[in-house]
């Protein structure tokens, strides 16, 4: 389908339009004598994760690409012939009366400017993480889809695959007691040793918080509930990288953010969560998400995948697997935006569905607050407050 001023007329926002192509594969709600709904988006920002949103467009037919803009508009309309759609500018997709959404993959610093604009459109959005560069720009992010009554949602989504969903329906069952701690670790040697351009990684907005956190700080407020109260460490003991591939291999980069950093979160629940994300070493064997309880431990799949085996002793016992118990088995990027819809958020209640942009901004506050704990060397107030999200029961789709 294209997009632009060739566009056939759709349906505004909060009324996706009917699909004459039938039940899309494995939602079983869908029936053959009623259409299916489908919900027109338009992508902004063609950068390399658009390929793997692309996929999951690709292939769930009820989420319908129609549109494609960045600023590279020969960039543009290359990505938008791989899922069937049109390469537009910026202002055409904002403009264009049939996108329901808009999908924000621009870069962080840019999330908050073309966030706005498509809610100034009428449109709902669902923007990769982190939710944005600053919390003020998240909170006049939220503040402004919720005086439009749009829908605002966030990335990451990896939290509703089978992954950390079948860790969730562990805790929930009680399988492990009372939840009391987690341990969250990332330890890697950094991105200059394979990114082209690593700059943006080392310095301010950079860094591994606010570049992997959000995976692990979504997967512990999924397990354990809110944050109210943080502390940190933090320290950025190799002033310079090099650059390891590429047309710029052997450049050297100065460090200008933290790229070690140890923070301790402090649940709604009483639970404590210590999280070790760094850039200063090589690998780590630790568990990528431990979770202790009062009758167990549990270990958690690495939160940046869908997937993976959740394990759990009791009683200093060994370690055993968990059968899968929760999550879209078929979950891939842009699942978020496919259980908003899936949850009726786009028929007229904008708060339903599972990664709403409450959580978003909760999740960049709590890990501003790391930052700004290290910096100060005193405990930081999480003011914003999102809900633990519901389960995922098991689906297919």
């Amino acid at each position: 389908m294209s997009a632009g001023a060739g566009l056939p007329q759709g349906s505004p926002q909060g009324s996706p339009q009917e699909s004459p192509r039938g039940a899309h594969q494995g939602s079983p709600q869908a029936s053959t004598s009623e259409p299916q709904r489908t919900l027109n988006l338009g992508l902004i920002g063609a950068g390399n994760i658009s390929g793997q949103y692309l996929q999951t467009l690709n292939r769930l037919e009820d989420l319908n690409l129609v549109a494609v803009a960045d600023l590279d508009l020969d960039r543009a309309r290359e990505v938008a012939a791989t899922g069937g759609a049109e390469g537009v500018s910026v202002d055409e997709l904002l403009a264009a009366p049939e996108v329901d959404a808009v999908i924000n993959l621009t870069i962080p610093r840019a999330h908050a400017e073309t966030s706005l604009a498509a809610i100034a459109a009428g449109k709902g959005v669902y923007v990769e993480k982190p939710f944005a560069a600053t919390v003020a720009e998240g909170q006049q992010m939220l503040a402004a889809a919720e005086a439009a009554g749009v829908v605002m949602g966030s990335a990451p989504d990896t939290v509703l695959g089978t992954g950390v969903q079948t860790a969730r329906a562990a805790v929930d069952a009680g399988q492990i007691g009372t939840p009391m701690s987690a341990v969250a670790t990332m330890v890697t040697s950094g991105h200059e040793s394979w990114h082209p351009n690593p700059d943006f990684y080392y310095q301010p907005g950079g860094g591994p918080l606010l570049d992997m956190g959000p995976y692990y700080v979504t997967s512990l407020v999924t397990l354990l509930g809110p944050v109210t109260s943080v502390i940190g460490a933090s320290s950025a003991l190799r002033t310079e990288r090099e650059i390891g591939s590429g047309p710029r291999a052997g450049e050297k980069l100065s460090v200008s953010t933290p790229s070690h950093i140890t923070g301790a979160l402090i649940h709604e629940s009483g639970a404590i969560s210590t999280l070790v994300m760094s850039f200063d070493g090589t690998a780590s064997q630790a568990p990528p998400i431990e979770v202790h309880g009062t009758e167990g431990s549990m270990a958690v799949p690495d939160p940046n995948h869908f997937a993976g085996d959740v394990q759990i002793t009791h009683d200093r016992g060994p370690w055993q697997s968990l059968e899968t118990a929760g999550g879209y088995v078929q979950a891939a990027r842009g699942y978020g935006l496919a259980d908003l819809f899936w949850s009726g958020a786009f028929d007229g209640d904008p708060t339903l569905g599972r990664a709403q942009g409450a959580l978003g901004l909760h999740v960049l506050e709590v890990m501003a607050g790391v930052l700004s704990a290290a910096e100060t060397g005193a405990s930081v107030t999480i003011s914003s407050r999102a809900d633990r999200p519901s389960a995922v029961p098991l689906d297919p789709r």
